[in-house]
Parts: C-alpha cells; structure tokens; sequence
C-alpha cells in the first residue's frame, strides 16, 4: 500500500502512540521493522500515519512495547480495525479532511465535551441556521448544501442507539446573534431546547453577566476515548482545525471546561416543567431570548 499523503487523524494518532511506545520501550526502527519482516522505512510510515497496519501486525508491535492488557491496549487495536471508514466517506468530494476526521471522532468517541463562544454548536443547528452559517463563508450554493447535509448526518450521533453523553457550554452570545434572522433563530432556540432535553445531552448557557473568560477566545471539543491516554481535543479554526493528543494539555482542557461547566448556569432538566425555573438557569435564559425575539 503506498504511503498517504494526507493522513486521516485516526491513523495520525495511533502512529504517534506507536512512536511513543517504542521509544519508552528503546526499541529502534530497525528492531520494529525487523518484527514485521519490514525495514525501518516502513514503521516510519506507520508512526506517521501514512500507511495503515494490520490487527495482526499491531498486536506483535504492542507486545513487543510491552504494552500492558486494558483499555488502552484495546482502544489502540480498535483504531486498527477500524480503517477510518463510516458514513462521512460520501461527502470526501466537499469537506476537508479535517472534518471528516471530527465525524468519525464524534461516532466513535466515549463521550463528547465542548465549548463554543459564539455559534449554535453544529450537533445543535437546524437546517436553515447551518446555512445561514455556511452561506457567509462564500461558498457556492451547491456547495453550501452538501455542507449542510453534511452537518445534519453528523448529529445522528446525538440519538442513535447507545447515544455518548453529550455535554456543551455555549455562550450567551451565541444566543443572541442573528444568524439569519429572527425567524432562524426563533427556531433554533427552540430545536436547542428539544435536543436539550434528551436524557444524554446536557446543555449549559454561560451567561454575560458572569464576565470575562480566557475560554471564551476560541471554541473546543473534548473527545472521550477507550482510556484516558487516547482522550483527543479538537480546536476549531476557519483555516486551521488542530487535534491534540497531548495528554497534558487534553487534562488542561478538561480543567478548562470543567471550570466553564461551573460558572455556567444550571443545565436545561428535561424532567422540569417550566414554570419551575427561578430565571437563573438556562432554560430559562434560552426561554428569555426567544420573547425578545
């Protein structure tokens, strides 16, 4: 198989893992290559994530590490089976590779933590606000479209079977901007209320009043995996997405947003009715902006 140009971030992370192990183990790329009847150009690969490596060949790789049985072993064999592919395949013509790679994180992830400043999260947007959105980065409208059926396969994640919890911090100011006007927005307010109310979504309005945040400059999404050392945190930007699989700052990010979770108001109950709400939790901010629309 030759050598991927453009790896996806499943093979990107597992080579990493492997490169790390190895060199804990003070193993060489000749003595790993050697385990596979290979040369040392090809492990090179591998812990670049340009070619995939099989089942069989990981398992040599990681006893030969001395990676211990558990959940980190078993994670890291699932990544080689799993071969990257799903459902987000169809649309390799339209998105970049970046997206692809967060579609498979979302459905293949133990759980889901996310901070957005300033939009509807994706996994939250109807049809009409994902376009609003999309159509004001210039794209052409047949392009636009498939970016929005794109967006609405990725929240199928949020009611399939055996669903991940899902818990997202967004800002007051996501909110209240007007992304494609009033109408728009009157019916994504009230899509965000419905999905809020499913048992494993967890929603939380971080309000104006509570100030200034260094969170607030830019959004992120803390992905959950088989242990914590294959955790993944994923940094949107407009030119630039980047995922970490730093486990020192991933625990960073998850200090960040717990610290987020905190200062936020209380989480939309989808067991209350609303004339309970106090006016200090997030249902009922939602429920506020809705009326002044």
């Amino acid at each position: 198989m030759p050598p991927r140009s453009n790896p996806s971030e499943r093979q990107r992370r597992l080579g990493l893992e492997l490169r790390k192990l190895r060199n804990d183990a003070g193993l060489s790329g000749d003595r790993a290559g050697a385990l596979l009847d290979a040369d040392r150009t090809r492990i090179s690969n591998i812990e670049a994530g340009r070619i995939d490596v099989s089942r069989n060949r990981l398992y040599k790789l990681l006893r030969e590490y001395g990676c211990p049985d558990g959940a980190y072993f078993d994670g890291l064999m699932e990544m080689a089976q799993g071969r990257g592919t799903g459902w987000w395949d169809e649309f390799r013509d339209i998105v970049p590779r970046s997206a692809l790679d967060l579609a498979e994180l979302e459905a293949r992830c133990s759980s889901i933590r996310m901070h957005e400043p300033l939009f509807i999260p994706g996994m939250f947007q109807t049809e009409d606000y994902a376009y609003a959105v999309t159509k004001a980065t210039g794209k052409d409208r047949d392009r636009i479209d498939r970016y929005v059926e794109f967006r609405m396969a990725r929240q199928q994640v949020l009611t399939a079977p055996g669903a991940v919890p899902y818990h997202a911090v967004v800002h007051e100011a996501a909110l209240r901007v007007h992304t494609g006007g009033p109408t728009t927005m009157r019916k994504q307010l009230l899509r965000l209320i419905e999905l809020a109310r499913l048992p494993n979504v967890t929603l939380q309005i971080f309000p104006f009043e509570q100030g200034a945040y260094a969170a607030f400059s830019r959004p992120f999404i803390l992905f959950g995996g088989p242990s914590r050392e294959l955790e993944t945190a994923y940094l949107e930007h407009p030119l630039h997405s980047v995922f970490l699989g730093d486990r020192e700052r991933n625990a960073e990010y998850g200090k960040m947003f717990e610290r987020l979770a905190g200062l936020a108001h209380a989480p939309v109950d989808p067991e209350s009715a609303p004339e309970s709400h106090d006016g200090r939790d997030s249902l009922s901010l939602i429920q506020h902006v809705m009326y002044e629309l």
